[in-house]
């Protein structure tokens, strides 16, 4: 009989916590799009800074 009663209060106290995420997930992953967006764009621009320190190095065989 605990155990119902424990299993009912969960889904009382978890079932719109999990219709708020189930709406504000898709939100949140346009919001933070153009963040990933300029993570790709730095991450191409320092690897090209990379490449153009290392490529002495790479030429001489190191």
């Amino acid at each position: 009989m605990v155990k119902v009663l424990l299993w009912f209060i969960l889904l009382v106290i978890c079932w719109p916590l999990a219709l708020l995420l189930l709406v504000l997930f898709p939100l949140v992953w346009l919001v933070l799009l153009p963040l990933r967006i300029l993570g790709f764009a730095v991450e191409g621009a320092l690897s090209l800074v990379r490449g153009v320190f290392l490529l002495p190095g790479r030429l001489l065989g190191g």
